[in-house]
């Protein structure tokens, strides 16, 4: 047994520690938990191809090439895991029962191997940058071609990796196609020991994510509802301990634009009730989407997007977004989904996990950094009181976007060689030398 897999057996009851934890404020963390030690549902005599994004964000940013596989490849099933109940609700909105869903195992050989044999997958794809030492060499063993997509290692991330490098460097060779970000990630990569071979840089998902019309034509709808004269500033995904900071602004803020509103989205769902019990002891009257009839009052001062699957509806609505996860240490949020919209976008100063695109929308002008509380507030007042400048930043944000799509094609095209060779070693598999980018 691996050392890998004595720390995950050691550490067996701190997950079911932790999902009873969670379950305390989300009771979907109590649903099951079978899935999580691998009894999942049995395949059958279908034909699976899996996806694994981890939560809302990773199911988001997948949703297009998701959509792909599933009507390139019908005579597949694709089944999602995630590990959240929230990228649960995610796929079920997005896919209804055009996809299956299931927890991903914890990373237990014995969990693993059950769900492995129940599932019998073609093909593997992991979202984004996903820590399975036990699942990866499983898909190497089973001659299941394993490819990981829009894979993105921060320097923080890479230190850690670096920590336990001769595992990081077994996990990743078990790989068979490494589709990395950009050429910052694809390096930090190779710098791990993986090799140079595996690794291709395809460009980031969620450039590729769709905006419907039809959730354009909802944003508006909402807008009336909220007051279109009304001047709108939202924060999406924020973390515990940002919302307070945001409260101290937005009350600088109402003193000299009165009927701004502020339309608040906590990142967890499990603090929707927190953050709204916070604002209203902060002295402002709320309202929560899931209790909205109708027309806004007036005299609502906040409202918190109390619901999942609605924030870019929510931003579409919008004329300003802030995005959270950035004025505390947690990293940042995805500023996409706001730029997509054509919404200018403010950001704290703790972007590293979304460094290179917050570099572009500052470059671009489409986006703004701020420190501190009066920084943020004197932000959003130059773009309430100059709404030529804020519509140059949208118009920026849109541009942004709509020039680095194509990751979506990249990455089918080098998937589509995987899929091809399903049920042989990948490594047989010539992908062209011309597709690799690694510089």
């Amino acid at each position: 047994m691996s050392a890998w897999s004595i720390v995950m057996y050691l550490l067996s009851p701190f997950f079911v520690l932790h999902l009873g934890w969670r379950g305390i404020r989300y009771a979907a963390y109590w649903h099951r938990w079978r899935e999580r030690f691998g009894f999942v549902e049995r395949a059958g005599e279908r034909r699976i191809i899996w996806v694994h994004a981890v939560s809302v964000g990773e199911v988001r940013s997948s949703a297009a090439l998701i959509s792909r596989l599933a009507g390139l490849y019908p005579e597949h099933r694709v089944l999602v895991t995630t590990m959240t109940p929230t990228g649960s609700e995610q796929v079920r909105d997005l896919f209804g029962d055009a996809v299956s869903h299931a927890y991903v195992p914890y990373d237990f050989p014995g969990s693993v191997r059950r769900f492995i044999e129940r599932v019998r997958p073609e093909l593997a794809v992991i979202a984004e940058t996903e820590f399975w030492p036990n699942i990866f060499r499983a898909c190497r063993l089973r001659r299941i071609p394993l490819v990981l997509v829009n894979v993105r290692l921060s320097q923080a991330s890479a230190r850690g990796y670096h920590w336990v490098a001769k595992t990081s460097r077994a996990m990743f060779s078990n790989a068979n196609l490494i589709c990395a970000q950009t050429r910052a990630d694809a390096h930090r990569l190779a710098s791990l020991g993986v090799s140079p071979g595996l690794i291709h840089v395809t460009g980031n998902l969620k450039f590729d994510a769709p905006v419907p019309q039809t959730l354009i034509e909802r944003g508006r709808a909402l807008r009336e509802q909220w007051g279109r004269s009304r001047p709108v500033l939202i924060a999406g995904s924020t973390h515990k301990g940002e919302e307070r900071k945001l409260l101290t602004s937005f009350a600088a803020l109402r003193e000299r634009y009165p009927a701004l509103l502020l339309v608040l989205v906590p990142r967890h769902p499990e603090r929707f009730g927190e953050v709204a019990r916070l604002c209203r002891r902060a002295g402002f009257r709320v309202e929560r989407r899931t209790r909205q009839r109708g027309p806004l009052d007036a005299g609502v001062q906040i409202f918190v997007g109390d619901t999942m699957g609605e924030l870019q509806l929510l931003y579409s609505a919008a004329d300003i977004a802030f995005v959270g996860g950035s004025l505390v240490r947690r990293g940042g949020q995805n500023i996409l989904e706001p730029s997509a919209v054509g919404l200018p976008v403010v950001f704290g100063p703790h972007m590293f996990h979304f460094e290179e695109i917050s570099a572009m929308a500052l470059e671009r002008g489409s986006g703004r950094q701020v420190y501190d509380v009066d920084d943020l507030t004197g932000t959003v007042s130059v773009f309430l009181d100059q709404p030529q400048l804020r519509r140059a930043a949208g118009e920026a944000a849109r541009a942004l976007v709509a020039e680095n799509r194509g990751a979506l094609d990249k990455t089918l095209a080098l998937m589509t060689d995987a899929l091809n060779w399903s049920g042989a070693r990948m490594a047989d598999s010539p992908i062209s030398a011309d597709s690799r980018q690694l510089g």
